[in-house]
């Protein structure tokens, strides 16, 4: 009891750990089982013992017999699945190309040209070389996304880092699989006519089992056939009963299953796959922070002296410096990344949680079933999995300041709400080179923005994964459109400080444009507008106009007459040089204004003239 709870304890203070720190949580999960395993049982423990010990090959420690096998067969079978439901078809041809072949090209170099390296660096055998190399294609974004979290980047850079971890776990899943399904039909390694046959039954009930049951999953969700409250834990039995149902007719077939079964259901156009995703979450967290603890520590430290030599340095070296540039490098030939983006994307590519654990379930087997190298597959694995993400977590901010990829300066908008209000200022502020993306709850508004040409995110203003979104580094302004006073202030106070630090804006309260004398510094564009005023005009006159500035005294002119008609509102100052300005509504940019500068404002067309003539009088 002791050491369970302790497992669970320190998986949730090693996550806790990751996100204070902001590096990926694999790196303390697996360090603290490390700890707690072989380097306990070396050096801390007076009787040898670890501190942790999940036997499973015994009839001791946590698991007894081959208990841990099941439990982390389980375990990977549902990991697998979250990853198929990630990879959307249409997401892979929508990507840039240099993504897909990011995905395909890269992952050939680093399959064939890590199995070299493998082979004739530790003389394991050719099966085992390739399956090593099959584990290490994937980077995965839980590794990815917390490195890049904080360092600014170009929008492209962020993009094939990004799509390139979610679009490549479940495929170097998938080939590790079958790597290891065609090693383990026939053990000895002589592949005979029996073998392939075997391997074809593997590939066949791996797709059909997981292709039908996805299907069929999906017909019983869409029917309504289980009530909501056991939505989830239903599909999670269903998705462990795949796993264990493929592996009755053929051996070994369930991880094939269970991935086909994800990618199936993931592109379904299911209303219930966000909540299977959201689900999934709070499980793997729980999942992955048992899984790593107990496979570190089940390691034992004769495994780590088999790579405690000079070869492994070499290995990673190849597979780093060389394998990972050459397949960017090749990958990315012809696209319109410059050669300083190509390097930076070379240097990050940590390898992940699945790499890990499905390294460890592997391992176990083929080392039971007597493979002769098996053992050295967990223990290598881990090496590269431990090296990319502490060589990453450590180096990722500097190398991207001398690669050049850094931003200085944060210029992109983020529009909190997807309306027509803020698909009218957003599209003005894309075609004037700003990088603007909208987020709304609303599915109807991120399409009718997306259909503008706008980046649209569909998301919860009170979730978290905003903050995790790597593609909003560029983000310096925030502007808070809504309709509801509530989650405009909420969204100017939980994202300020990441995503506003040029500017937090928000539109006034009614409240607020009663108080006449007193304006808040994150009021936006007027003192005499909010978002029904916003509304009314722009549906009235859906169009933004610009008007040429002679000097300050000519803009405050302006401004009075915006304050006495309601059908103009002043948005921005474009300077001499085009760049745009936000207009607060207390109004502090006037003393800037100089001749060439433009008033940019939405409502009636005016005549100029005429009216200062009239202020003026």
């Amino acid at each position: 009891m002791l050491e369970l709870g302790g497992i669970i304890i320190l998986g949730i203070l090693a996550q806790w750990v990751a996100w204070k720190l902001k590096i990926p949580a694999i790196l303390p999960l697996i360090l603290i089982g490390l700890l707690v395993g072989p380097i306990a049982a070396e050096f801390l423990s007076a009787d040898g013992s670890k501190w942790i010990e999940p036997i499973w090959n015994g009839e001791k420690g946590l698991f007894p017999g081959e208990s841990l096998f099941y439990f982390v067969s389980l375990a990977i079978s549902i990991i697998l699945f979250e990853g198929g439901l990630t990879l959307r078809m249409g997401e892979i041809k929508n990507v840039a190309p240099a993504i897909t072949k990011l995905i395909t090209v890269g992952s050939i170099v680093t399959f064939f040209g890590a199995a070299v390296a493998a082979h004739y660096i530790f003389y394991l055998s050719w099966e085992i070389s390739f399956l090593f190399s099959a584990l290490i294609i994937v980077t995965g974004p839980t590794v990815i996304t917390p490195i890049l979290r904080n360092i600014p980047l170009k929008k492209d850079v962020s993009a094939v880092l990004k799509w390139e971890g979610i679009l490549i776990d479940p495929i170097g899943a998938l080939v590790a699989v079958l790597v290891f399904e065609f090693i383990s039909v026939d053990a000895g390694g002589e592949y005979t006519k029996t073998a392939f046959i075997e391997f074809g039954k593997i590939v066949l009930f791996g797709f059909t089992f997981g292709f039908t049951f996805a299907h069929a999953l999906n017909f019983i969700m869409n029917r309504k056939w289980i009530p909501h409250y056991l939505m989830n834990v239903f599909a999670l039995a269903a998705v462990l009963g795949v796993f264990v149902l493929s592996d009755v007719f053929a051996h070994e077939s369930g991880l094939l299953a269970v991935v086909v079964m994800g990618m199936v259901l993931g592109n379904s156009k299911s209303p219930y796959l966000k909540e299977l995703l959201y689900f999934k979450e709070s499980l793997s967290i729980l999942l992955i922070s048992i899984l790593f603890i107990l496979l570190a520590a089940n390691i034992n430290y004769q495994d780590l002296l088999l790579i405690f030599n000079w070869n492994t340095a070499v290995l990673f070296a190849v597979v780093v410096f060389v394998l990972r540039p050459l397949g960017v490098f090749l990958s990315t030939q012809g696209s319109n990344l410059k050669l300083n983006e190509k390097l930076f994307i070379s240097w990050v590519g940590p390898r992940g949680i699945v790499a890990a654990g499905i390294a460890s379930l592997f391992g176990l087997k083929l080392a039971k079933d007597g493979v002769e190298g098996a053992e050295y597959i967990t223990p290598l694995v881990f090496m590269i999995v431990l090296g990319t993400v502490l060589l990453n977590a450590t180096t990722a901010r500097m190398f991207a300041k001398l690669a050049g990829v850094f931003l200085t300066k944060s210029e992109g908008i983020l529009i909190v709400g997807a309306s027509k209000v803020s698909r009218l200022i957003g599209h003005y502020l894309e075609t004037h080179g700003r990088h603007v993306v909208l987020i709304d709850s609303n599915q109807s508004n991120i399409a009718k923005a997306s259909e503008l040409g706008l980046e649209a995110l569909n998301t919860n203003i009170y979730s978290d994964k905003l903050m995790d979104n790597i593609e909003l580094n560029d983000m310096g302004y925030i502007m808070a459109l809504t309709g509801s006073s509530d989650i405009n202030k909420y969204a100017i106070n939980k994202f300020s400080k990441q995503f506003g630090e040029n500017g937090a804006f928000r539109l006034l309260t009614a409240t607020e444009m009663q108080d006449t004398n007193n304006s808040p510094d994150q009021g936006l564009f007027s003192h005499t507008d909010d978002y029904n005023s916003l509304t009314s005009v722009i549906n009235k006159y859906p169009s933004i106009h610009e008007i040429s500035l002679e000097d300050k005294d000519h803009y405050k002119d302006l401004i009075e007459v915006t304050k006495k008609d309601q059908e103009i509102i002043p948005l921005f100052l474009k300077d001499s040089n085009g760049e745009l300005q936000i207009i607060s509504s207390n109004n502090q940019m006037e003393d800037r204004i100089e001749s060439g500068w433009e008033l940019v404002y939405v409502g009636k067309p005016l005549d100029v003239e005429k009216i200062v003539e009239e202020v003026r009088s």
